[in-house]
């Protein structure tokens, strides 16, 4: 199957893991990524349970994860006078093993760098689908012909606008919003310690720092905003107003943040596919296909769908109708019990009373409950042995 040409786009984590799985069954992989480089840095990403860590040892990066992974961050709550009302575990916001985004970045592109082709700096700008292939045509690059696309760039995927539809048809808006900004301080933590960070919240607002100019983290409720995502300074501003008015450690946070040069914005919300991943020869993987923000899945789901997509395709031997038939089946199980939490509306109650409530909840059995039943969605699915599968294939 060396011959079989395929085009990934995205080089964040679902691209470079899917990347890894079809060059190791023989396809013939390129990688395109609009960034100019791989990203540092980044939020602290997780794994939980055995369905992850199988796929991790199988791809034999589990142990460089653990070497490179993150504390467990505790975050304990206050009100504007300082006055501590409850604790979110970092059991409940993280998983059994923690890293920064751009460290398992890192990892993946090492793994495929040396056999994959990357493409940084650079992004499709049409598909056109034949007999034969998909025709593709890029912002700066000439245009080239792949059997097969997929699409691993994030939730506001160009892939997927370009082979099936306007974002809007995709994505729905939870009615919040969410910013990171800073330098993550909790980097290579291999004992992992318990780590404390400070939160607080007021109505619709949610504001976590690890201390003076320490990571910042917001989320707060807001109907969808018309902005650029290439306009930082406005996207500034809204997290400035968002923030205005509110007490704490707040204003001390707003004054600190120009100084970051790592900032993100983004709306909270989730990708409903209906189950479907895959049209023609074009397939969907991660947060582009499955995605629902700080869902506490999306990494495991990523590196899932594609230990599962690149499986189905091999043992198909290339027949991208029966292997995206299977997949589509497969994950469409796998994502149903995992798609269906909105983070927004747990971080940041819009009421008073809401905040209470959860900070109730916090300590009850019930946050118990929800914990297990997190771990049982991460662990819902009973994959298939697809190295051995395929290679016994290969030998008939």
């Amino acid at each position: 199957m060396r011959n079989r040409s395929v085009l990934i786009s995205g080089a964040s984590i679902a691209g470079p893991a899917l990347a890894y799985w079809l060059d190791r069954y023989g396809f013939d992989v390129t990688v395109i990524e609009k960034a100019p480089a791989l990203r540092p840095g980044g939020q602290a990403i997780d794994f939980k349970g055995r369905t992850h860590f199988a796929v991790l040892e199988q791809m034999g990066i589990l142990d460089e994860i653990k070497q490179r992974q993150t504390g467990t961050t505790d975050t304990v709550l206050f009100d504007h006078d300082g006055k501590q009302v409850g604790v979110i575990s970092g059991d409940f916001t993280g998983g059994d093993v923690e890293i920064l985004r751009g460290d398992l970045a890192d990892i993946l592109y090492q793994r495929t760098s040396a056999r994959c082709s990357y493409l940084f700096g650079d992004s499709i700008s049409r598909l056109t689908e034949t007999a034969d292939g998909i025709e593709v045509e890029f912002e700066h690059a000439d245009p080239r012909t792949f059997d097969l696309v997929f699409g691993a760039d994030g939730i506001h995927s160009r892939v997927r606008k370009l082979a099936f539809g306007p974002e809007r048809d995709f994505v729905k808006h939870l009615g919040h919003y969410y910013c990171v900004a800073g330098a993550s301080p909790w980097t290579g933590n291999a004992s992992k310690e318990r780590i404390v960070a400070h939160g607080h919240n007021a109505p619709g607002r949610y504001a976590v720092c690890g201390g003076p100019k320490a990571q910042q983290f917001y989320v707060f409720a807001s109907p969808a905003l018309d902005y650029s995502r290439d306009d930082d300074a406005a996207q500034r501003r809204i997290v400035e107003e968002a923030y205005a008015e509110v007490r704490w450690e707040v204003p001390r946070m707003l004054a600190e943040l120009p100084e970051f040069d790592d900032f993100y914005l983004d709306s909270i919300s989730q990708v409903r596919m209906n189950g479907r991943y895959t049209k023609g020869r074009v397939a969907l993987i991660g947060d582009a296909a499955y995605g629902n923000t700080l869902g506490g899945f999306g990494t495991g789901l990523a590196v899932v769908g594609a230990y599962v997509l690149a499986g189905e395709l091999a043992l198909a031997d290339g027949d991208y109708t029966v292997a995206f038939a299977r997949y589509d089946e497969t994950m469409k199980r796998y994502t149903k019990l995992a798609g269906n939490s909105n983070a927004g509306r747990f971080m940041a109650p819009k009421t008073a009373r809401g905040i209470k409530l959860r900070n109730w909840f916090l300590g009850s059995r019930l946050f118990t409950l929800m914990m297990k039943y997190a771990d049982k969605a991460a662990n819902n699915i009973d994959l298939r042995d697809y190295p051995t599968l395929v290679a016994s294939a290969a030998t008939r």
